[in-house]
């Protein structure tokens, strides 16, 4: 039979002849590199029945220009697009093997290209026997992304070979995709596979993207709507519904994830039955699950007690788990359904009262109030051992509801231990030695691979230095482990390292020789530009080293690296350089410029054995040791200012942009513009102080702190532009560093105490942890300036850069480990300018209640202006509550013990 060329001849084709295969497979590598994915089958087709010596020369063919295609630049994408698509095909047909076939099918190289149309594919698998189609089905789907991105493949790939549904979450997400538009009823009715994949998707960890789209009940594609139409008409069974729905609920997780089965359940309105055959598992989703679904759950039982079917123990159970929660309208609606069937049960109240008394340890003193009320209005209803019981429990009680438990409980209440108040920090951090670097070629290796090296500063800085003394040693030796450690990917092409550095894997990639020198001598030259950020600065410094240690790295000129710490925090002990540099000296070494660099910055300049130090250093009689001694005795430390523009912004949207406002200045520092290489010169003022947005808080931003591990102001003005930008915009994680800049050396000026300002009102709850760790570190070593972070924190929120919500999170968890006083003075020195404020502050009533009770607890005493005014004024609303509060305890404080305060 005749095949077309690309040219347009036809070649004539004898079965089984060599001259005839060798022609089809001409023509095929001529059909694949011209992009004719179409033309592939009909190509195949004269190799029929299989051919295995054709198909194998082929194939051979194919992987080769396979190989070819990954290694062209990005100048040749077109191009490369169009011959993968044809090598998907036509590689496809080669294989004789499902699993190797499969492999090839789900290559990430190929998988590059729109697969809606998967006709090519199966036509040239069409001949093959229906259990080897459902092998290659079933490893396909087993894969998310290839599941996902070839659906059309997989699924025409079930089809033919008549194999079960594969239910997995690719093949699931890729269904979804395929048939969610407006006929999206019709689809789900229609498709055999409904019943399965509907079951699968109700499971989901994470729930496909269109089964959470932001529409209304009455849109065609809204799934929750669809499916219980379909459950309604019988093609889904109800009671597989809803045990998936409940089940996905108890399992928690992202809200995002539970809105899809909780919404299902929601339209299903379970019936008064199936509601109390689940009693145990409401009460679990009461307890532990994220707040709509808590919420759902505390609803569905409020409804079962109202009608008198809910068993009291069940809860008893539910309001101790729901009145540990932190959200206030669970925990009083949960007071408020135990009030109501008190009211009807006066005998329960044996059951509920001791559940009702774990609200006495509640962080909100209203809810300790409403729990106090309850259990004294039915305290009557139990016996003596309950009551001795609940009077224990009020001694969890706030300061400022003990004579309200006297009057409740009387004399058995025990007598308040009013001894002297003792403020509890954690213990100062002890530094930690860093490790010495990995004993053997083996060892190092491990390292190398770990997953998440560049997100441990201390972890890659040995495997760094390991790298590089293993190389010096013996480089055969380190080149082979790491070719056979390493796969070929796409780090290793030509052109991957010719704008980024990509990590350790630059050095990888030099020692195997896969980087050209010029493309090393570039970017050993690189420094940051006038108008770079201040983040660029920081990442460039790292990225500095890392091209310098490609550079060097397997010569003599590089035996080891002087810049790795000697303790976690990314400090180098005076000493410990010292002999580094003995060592190189000994060895006829100089050190590398940018390593000496950073090992300079990283020694610990106000160590007691620095002048020691000093004086050994210059007595190695080598600049280095000079310079090292010169940098130790130097009293000029690297400064930083950091100052703000006014507000400005969006004016059409309101919005004032934190970030768009700060400015940060490096002092001019001629010994660094003249003896450090090019990428350090911005911390000698090289760098224009302006204030600019950036991407670079996304990179690496764990590896900042080691940079400065000496210069904890600098370090803290560095971090600012990041930390704002999750104040008020919606990054997270830039809070990172600030337990590292906690433990770090130098002055703590007002960069420090900005940078923790920030973190304590940023948007992420994990972020304001952190900023809240760093705090009580700096408290505990005795470096935190309380009044001065008050100050800073009371015009970022009377101008309204920080929410007071997020700041009274963050501060009543300080609080809650025992830090009441530091917490205290720090709110002390803020609360005046807020109190003040011609309209009052939204939210610092709840800011005032934090206030009162470290008072209370800390015996703070005094006056607080404008606190007075705010407390006489009329209403019952909780800021004029909590002024009262505040007032009263600074009052009564006069009688206490002093407080020891920060």
């Amino acid at each position: 039979m005749g095949i077309g060329t690309e040219s347009g001849a036809a070649v004539s084709v004898k079965d089984g002849t060599r001259d005839a295969d060798g022609a089809v497979v001409e023509a095929l590598l001529d059909a694949v590199r011209a992009g004719q994915a179409r033309q592939v089958p009909k190509l195949l087709e004269p190799l029929e029945p299989l051919d295995a010596a054709a198909r194998k020369e082929a194939l051979g063919r194919l992987k080769a220009l396979r190989a070819e295609v990954r290694s062209w630049d990005w100048k040749r994408g077109q191009e490369a697009a169009r011959i993968r698509r044809g090598l998907y095909v036509a590689g496809a047909g080669c294989h004789t093997g499902a699993a190797a076939a499969a492999t090839w099918l789900a290559g990430s190289d190929m998988l590059g290209w729109d697969l809606k149309d998967a006709t090519p594919v199966l036509a040239v698998l069409a001949d093959r026997d229906p259990a080897w189609l459902a092998d290659v089905a079933g490893r396909l789907a087993k894969r998310r992304n290839v599941a996902e991105s070839a659906y059309e493949l997989v699924h025409g790939l079930v089809v033919r070979s008549g194999c079960p549904v594969p239910a997995t979450d690719g093949y699931v997400l890729g269904w979804t995709r395929k048939v969610t538009d407006k006929r999206l009823l019709e689809r789900l009715r229609a498709d055999p596979q409904t019943p399965v994949l509907v079951a699968h998707a109700l499971s989901m960890g994470e729930t496909p993207d269109r089964l959470v789209w932001s529409v209304g009940p009455e849109a065609p594609t809204h799934w929750p709507t669809a499916i219980t139409t379909l459950v309604a008409e019988g093609v889904l069974d109800r009671a597989g519904v809803v045990d998936l729905c409940v089940s996905r609920l108890l399992r928690g997780g992202r809200v995002r994830d539970l809105r899809f089965p909780l919404e299902v359940l929601r339209l299903l309105a379970p019936t008064g039955e199936e509601l109390r055959e689940r009693v145990p598992d409401w009460v679990g989703m009461a307890a532990d699950a994220p707040s709509p679904v808590a919420g759902y759950a505390q609803e569905v039982l409020a409804g079962l007690a109202a009608a008198g079917t809910l068993p009291v123990g069940a809860l008893a159970e539910m309001t101790g788990a729901v009145l540990f929660r932190t959200e206030k309208k669970l925990v009083r609606a949960q007071l408020t359904l135990v009030g109501k069937v008190l009211a009807r049960e006066r005998g329960a109240a044996g059951e509920l009262l001791p559940a009702v008394a774990e609200a006495f340890g509640h962080e909100d003193t209203g809810v300790q109030e409403r729990a106090l009320k309850l259990v004294g209005k039915y305290l009557s209803a139990v016996d003596a051992e309950v009551r001795g019981e609940l009077a224990e429990a009020a001694g969890l009680l706030g300061p400022a509801h003990r004579q309200a438990a006297a009057e409740v409980f009387g004399d058995a209440l025990g007598e308040a231990d009013l001894g002297p108040y003792e403020e509890i920090l954690p213990p100062v951090p002890a530094p930690e030695p860093v490790a010495p670097p990995a004993a053997t070629v083996a060892v190092l290796v491990e390292e190398l691979v770990a997953k998440g090296l560049m997100e441990e500063p201390v972890a890659f800085e040995r495997a760094l230095d390991g790298l590089v003394r293993h190389a010096h040693r013996d480089r055969a030796a380190v080149v082979e482990a790491v070719r056979e450690a390493f796969p070929r990917g796409t780090w290793e092409t030509p052109h991957h390292f010719t704008h980024y550095t990509h990590g350790i894997h630059v050095v990888l990639a030099s020692l195997l020789g896969l980087v050209k020198r010029s493309v090393i001598d570039v970017h050993r030259t690189e420094a940051p530009e006038r108008d770079s950020c201040v983040h660029e600065g920081l990442s460039g410094i790292l990225d500095a080293r890392l091209w310098e240690a490609a550079a060097l790295v397997g010569t003599d000129e590089l035996p080891f690296l002087l810049a790795t710490p000697t303790l976690h925090t990314g400090g180098i002990d005076p000493s410990v350089l010292v002999e580094r540099l003995r060592a190189y000296r000994d060895a006829g070494a100089e050190p590398a410029p940018v390593d000496f660099a950073q090992a300079l910055l990283r020694v610990l300049r106000g160590d007691p054995s620095a002048e020691r130090a000093a004086g050994e250093a210059a007595a190695l009689g080598t600049p280095a040791g000079l310079r090292l001694a010169a940098w130790l005795r130097d009293e000029d430390a690297l400064g930083a200012r950091v100052r703000f523009f006014p507000r400005g912004g969006d004016r059409a949207s309101g919005k004032w942009w934190l970030i768009d406002r700060i400015v940060v200045e490096f002092g001019e520092r001629a010994v660094v513009r003249e003896e450090f290489p090019a990428a350090f010169h911005w911390l000698g003022g090289a760098v224009r102080a302006t204030p600019r947005r950036c991407y670079h808080w996304i990179d690496h931003r764990v590896q900042w702190a080691p940079v400065l591990p000496a210069d904890r102001e600098v370090l803290a003005a560095c971090l600012l532009p990041a930390t704002a930008h999750s104040v008020d915009g919606d990054q997270r994680g830039t809070t990172e560093p600030l337990t590292a800049l906690a433990e770090a050396g130098g002055p703590v000026g007002r960069a420090v105490h900005l940078a923790l300002a920030f973190g304590l009102g940023c948007v992420d709850s994990d972020d304001r942890l952190r900023a809240v760790d760093a705090l009580l570190v700096l408290a505990s070593r005795g470096e935190l300036n309380a009044r001065s972070l008050g100050a800073e924190l009371a015009w970022l929120v009377a101008e309204g850069s920080l929410k007071p919500n997020r700041l009274t999170d963050a501060v009543r968890t300080a609080a809650a480990t025992g830090a009441y006083g530091t917490v205290w003075t720090v709110l002390e020195a803020m609360l005046p300018e807020l109190l003040g404020a011609e309209k009052p502050v939204r939210g610092l009533g709840e800011l005032l209640a934090v206030a009162a009770d470290c008072a209370e607890r800390c015996g703070a005493r005094g006056g607080l202006a404008g606190l007075e005014a705010v407390a006489s004024a009329r209403g019952s609303s909780q800021l004029v509550v909590q002024a009262k509060r505040l007032l009263n305890a600074l009052r009564q404080g006069a009688d206490q013990p002093l407080a020891e305060t920060a």
